[in-house]
């Protein structure tokens, strides 16, 4: 029986807002916290840095593969199972993984743990829209995103710094910090008032990813999505690299400080929500497209001073650029907006795995400067594509 949504004013409200935003918090911890330890699982290991980085593009690979069938079934079986579930189950990989001296292994238990991943952002946008008022979704949407950069920098900077000393025991942190949220989530948030099953097959849903696969303009932003995340990914899996190496010469306890940047991710989502409703959301998204590449560049330079402003600018464009976006494929599904705001996670995370593994190679054959260029290059390419195709749909 549907009943009226938690406002802004509700105690509720920020039960809800609270519970997600640990819970996607956590996730993202957990998800990025291999990124930093790449150069130590290279050396412990005596791996390449593209077998490293499978640590991450596998994860991603599994979550992406989560997405998609966890999605489907909390459409049919309700929200707030698959969120706790995912929570718990998440932590059980974090056990083992200290504890084999296999990467094979981890790259297994990575794996598994990229499925269960899935489950808070299959789910709590979804969450969200049934169990929030309308007039204050918009708010709670906001706070859960700018939960997932400082989730991203929480994982960072756990890994990145106990990488000097035991890399083993970021997972110990991670373990209790899940138990933590895990508790606080199943204890606090709301069972779902407003929740009906879904009555579509599962053949029925895949016709709905082809519909919006037909749809051009949102092709250009799922493309978007994807270069965006290869750019973003490509320059932070990669970065610790870089600066161990000279002329910086950093340790890698020093380099996860680096991670503190994502402050400006934060204020991404709700800036780009506030200059959007003063100038057309495609303008606010090119600038700070523009944005991201000059960060990008400004990393290429021998100043440590100037890769962290790069770092800083990088941050804040991507995740503009990122939130309008998603706000365009919400825009421009004039149907099955669910699956919609799916396939653009899909693509999201495909960038994610490129950026993570496929870009790989370019940094064992030129290094920091191949980096640079790819994530460059790509973007500017892109976006030059994206405004000849725009203008050329508007015209049919």
């Amino acid at each position: 029986m549907f009943t009226k949504g938690y406002s802004i004013k509700d105690r509720q409200f920020w039960v809800i807002v609270l519970s997600l935003s640990l819970a996607s918090m956590f996730t993202f911890a957990v998800f990025y916290s291999f990124q930093p330890l790449l150069p130590v699982l290279t050396d412990e290991f005596s791996i390449s840095v593209s077998s490293a980085s499978t640590t991450m593009s596998l994860t991603t690979l599994s979550l992406i593969i989560g997405l998609i069938i966890l999605g489907f079934l909390s459409d049919r079986n309700g929200r707030v199972l698959f969120i706790k579930l995912s929570i718990l189950l998440s932590i059980i990989p974090i056990i083992f993984i200290p504890f084999t001296d296999s990467f094979l292994v981890i790259t297994i238990l990575r794996f598994i743990q990229g499925f269960t991943l899935a489950g808070v952002p299959a789910a709590a946008l979804a969450y969200i829209g049934e169990e929030i008022d309308p007039k204050s979704s918009n708010m709670a949407t906001a706070i859960y995103i700018s939960s997932n950069p400082l989730g991203g920098m929480i994982g960072r900077v756990i890994s990145g710094y106990f990488s000097e000393i035991n890399w083993q025991y970021a997972f110990y942190v991670l373990m209790i910090l899940g138990v933590l949220v895990f508790l606080f989530v199943f204890f606090a948030l709301p069972k779902s008032n407003n929740f009906i099953p879904g009555n579509r097959s599962f053949k029925e849903d895949l016709k709905g990813f082809s519909y919006h696969l037909t749809n051009p303009v949102l092709l250009l932003m799922f493309g978007l999505g994807i270069v965006l995340q290869i750019t973003y990914t490509g320059i932070w899996t990669y970065l610790p690299f870089h600066l161990t190496s000279p002329p910086f010469g950093l340790p890698l306890d020093t380099i996860s400080l680096i991670y503190f940047v994502y402050g400006f991710g934060i204020l991404g989502a709700p800036i780009a929500s506030w200059l959007s409703n003063r100038f057309t959301l495609e303008n606010v998204r090119t600038v700070a497209i523009l944005f991201l590449i000059f960060g990008v560049l400004l990393t290429i330079t021998p100043s440590l001073t100037l890769v962290l402003i790069g770092m800083c600018i990088l941050c804040f464009g991507f995740f503009t650029a990122h939130s309008l976006t998603a706000a365009s494929v919400s825009q421009k599904a004039t149907h099955l907006k669910g699956s919609a705001s799916s396939l653009y996670l899909v693509s999201y995370y495909i960038g994610v795995a490129s950026g993570s593994t496929l870009i790989g190679p370019i940094w064992e054959l030129w290094n920091w400067n191949g980096i640079v260029t790819i994530t460059t290059v790509l973007p500017i390419i892109y976006l030059l594509f994206m405004l000849l195709m725009t203008k050329k749909v508007a015209t049919k």
